[in-house]
């Protein structure tokens, strides 16, 4: 029953029996990390023979007859840039291929336009003291600590079912030459999975901000990651910019670390010529080539483009009895409560979920206390701060499917447990 239906000694004979459950599940002693979207051991055993492909037999030049043991090619290997592009949906010749990180490449994009203009005639970010940057909410921590780390004061944008709140995004850079850009998981976003419509990526396309120099930072990095039998179908953000008259807008990120292996894949930018001279300009004083023998190697692995398609069922095959397990608890033990709402993502690494306001602070540290740690409360708002003190991101990706749903009862407890506590204190 929903507990704003329930007296006072309902609540608290709730309450009781929920507290005894807690208590058992802290004498089990657990030790459960739920705390990043890291793939399994199956995911990571799937990849093993791509350590076999790259041996003393192969040969380690390119279709151009480049020698890629040796210094060279700043962008990267040909063939790899014609591979990623057909991930984020752009032409080969737009495509930098990168270290291992797509994280790096952002990081290093922003530290670029931080002390070179991206476009002529524009300040040098360092340079503009009250520079802004627009974070969707709930959104991806990492990216936040980029900007926070630069010194930008970053503005909440809500999102919505269909993405960013586009009225609040389309008057903010209009009228503010201060904000510099704007961050985007386009694709099964993180964390509530939810992929942008087709209308606002047009509406980003058509953005007339007020900085000349006001960049998309694309972060496309669940774009073949499905989990649904049917996945989500993404508006490609470079044609559309294209069409709009605005091809410098964007700069568009992806990589194979959670295709392949985390932290040893291939990570990839793509933007437009004029970005692009700007940025190779950069790396060419930062580096005279990146691993040509990894993208080889992941070049000999998957082949193409379908080669990774088929890749990415196995993929799918092991995260969706995650999912499944995560979505079901929900709705066998809060839904009838009416105290939390999540989100049902279609692919990506994460579920959403929204706790009673005021309580996912208490949430996680009950479950710490019980062995199960999280995502830090707060983490999906830049600088921490979750004004309703609510969201909270559900990583499922990792635990074997019996620890999960053991995590699960875990949190659901607590979950219950917190509403209970904040509704008899109001």
């Amino acid at each position: 029953m929903s507990y704003s239906n329930l007296t006072k000694s309902e609540l608290t004979a709730e309450l009781a029996e929920l507290s005894q459950q807690y208590e058992g599940f802290v004498e089990k002693g657990l030790t459960l990390d739920m705390s990043r979207g890291k793939p399994c051991t199956e995911q990571l055993d799937i990849c093993l023979p791509m350590l076999d492909v790259l041996n003393s037999s192969v040969s380690c030049k390119s279709a151009n007859g480049f020698d890629l043991r040796n210094y060279g090619i700043l962008d990267g290997i040909p063939e790899c840039k014609a591979l990623m592009s057909q991930l984020i949906q752009v032409r080969p010749e737009q495509v930098m291929i990168g270290g291992n990180s797509s994280l790096n490449m952002m990081f290093d994009a922003i530290a670029c336009m931080m002390t070179t203009p991206i476009v002529e005639g524009a300040t040098p970010w360092f340079n503009v003291p009250d520079r802004k940057f627009l974070c969707p909410v709930p959104g991806y921590d990492r990216h936040f600590s980029v900007t926070g780390y630069f010194g930008f004061e970053m503005i909440p944008v809500p999102m919505t079912a269909e993405g960013p709140d586009m009225d609040i995004v389309e008057e903010l850079v209009k009228n503010d030459a201060s904000i510099k850009g704007i961050w985007c998981v386009p694709k099964y976003a993180n964390p509530t999975g939810i992929t942008y419509s087709d209308e606002t990526v047009r509406r980003f396309a058509c953005l007339q901000p007020a900085a000349k120099d006001f960049r998309i930072m694309w972060d496309d990095a669940y774009c073949v990651h499905d989990i649904a039998d049917e996945g989500d179908k993404l508006l490609s953000l470079m044609d559309e910019c294209e069409k709009a008259g605005n091809p410098d807008l964007p700069i568009i990120f992806c990589s194979t670390s959670k295709v392949s292996f985390p932290g040893s894949g291939v990570a990839a930018m793509a933007t437009s010529e004029n970005n692009m001279k700007v940025f190779k300009a950069r790396y060419t004083n930062q580096t005279i080539g990146f691993d040509k023998l990894n993208m080889l190697r992941h070049l000999l692995f998957f082949k193409d483009f379908d080669g990774i398609k088929a890749h990415m069922m196995k993929h799918k095959d092991i995260l969706k009895p995650r999912f499944e397990t995560v979505i079901s608890k929900f709705e066998e033990q809060l839904a009838s409560c009416e105290i939390a709402s999540w989100t049902n993502p279609r692919g990506g690494y994460f579920v959403s979920i929204n706790v009673y306001p005021g309580t996912a602070k208490a949430v996680v540290k009950m479950c710490k206390e019980a062995g199960l740690v999280l995502t830090p409360a707060g983490a999906t708002f830049p600088g921490g701060f979750d004004p309703e003190d609510s969201n909270i991101r559900i990583a499922p990706s990792y635990p074997p499917v019996e620890e999960l749903k053991m995590a699960m009862d875990v949190f659901c407890t607590c979950v219950r447990i917190c509403a209970i506590q904040k509704i008899l204190s109001e």
